[in-house]
């Protein structure tokens, strides 16, 4: 039987085998059941549209965690000073991007006078700010500024999502409304079929490794440490894991993060899909 491994940047640690079965598809079995109904959308002709737009109607339409529900309705309601004249998008935020990207980019969720009121995820605050400009150097954003949706912002080979696509009071999210979200970015996942998913942060990257390990393709957490421009690669088709500090106000104000460190992960994610 074919030995797999697993590399945590140059150390190498022995890994579960995938199943046979597991090998054929897009993500395996994670999130198979959502692949399915997915390619039921797709040979229906009376759904002639791309699959991500019908996840992301879904997305904006979802009301499964009362909390959030009422938290990103009083925002949107009361507003902030600044943006009194806005009228806030206060619903689920979707991922964009490119239909056909090798990065899947995954946050913790939209801020609640960011994405929250732009609707579109990192826009309209400033690790929105921050984000894109790196993207922009690295050649995955057309733009360096994401102000609003049609804002002529495209992103190139690169796709970003979610944790959570409700802005979280505090900005904190209980378990089971990540629990909730979820199934749309292993459905993201599914259709898309990156080469590299980028989780920004800790728990973005907990709730991923949670999709792998309830898929079986992992035991669970302890093997998988969070730092920074770290890495992790997993059996095909599972894509590589990049690492990086979230490009939160808190991170890169007090320099935790800074626009030369994340401009080196980049270099490394663009460097690991040019050879792929």
């Amino acid at each position: 039987m074919q030995k797999f491994r697993m590399r945590r940047g140059t150390n190498a640690r022995p890994m579960k085998p995938v199943p046979e079965a597991a090998r054929g598809g897009a993500l395996g079995r994670i999130g198979e059941r959502h692949a399915q109904q997915a390619v039921e959308q797709v040979l229906d002709p009376r759904l002639a549209i791309p699959t991500l737009e019908i996840l992301n109607q879904e997305i904006i339409e979802c009301r499964r965690c009362p909390r959030l529900v009422a938290y990103r309705e009083q925002v949107a309601l009361m507003r902030k000073r600044a943006f009194r004249d806005w009228e806030y998008w206060g619903r689920p935020v979707p991922g964009f991007g490119d239909p056909k990207a090798r990065l899947y980019i995954i946050g913790l969720a939209p801020a609640a006078h960011g994405g929250n009121r732009t609707g579109r995820l990192f826009t309209g605050d400033k690790s929105g700010d921050f984000l894109f400009r790196a993207l922009y150097r690295a050649g995955f954003a057309n733009q360096a500024t994401s102000v609003r949706r049609g804002d002529g912002l495209k992103l190139c080979d690169a796709y970003i999502g979610a944790s959570l696509r409700c802005a979280p009071p505090a900005n904190k999210p209980l378990p089971s409304e990540l629990a909730n979200c979820r199934p749309f970015f292993e459905r993201e996942l599914t259709l898309l079929r990156p080469k590299v998913v980028l989780a920004l942060g800790g728990i973005a990257m907990r709730a991923y490794l949670g999709m792998l390990r309830d898929g079986e393709f992992i035991k669970g957490f302890a093997a998988y440490k969070f730092a920074h421009n770290e890495w992790y690669e997993f059996p095909a088709p599972l894509p590589r894991l990049f690492l990086s500090y979230h490009p939160s106000q808190q991170n890169t104000f007090t320099r935790k993060l800074t626009p030369a460190m994340l401009n080196q992960v980049l270099r490394g994610i663009k460097k690991y899909i040019a050879a792929a």
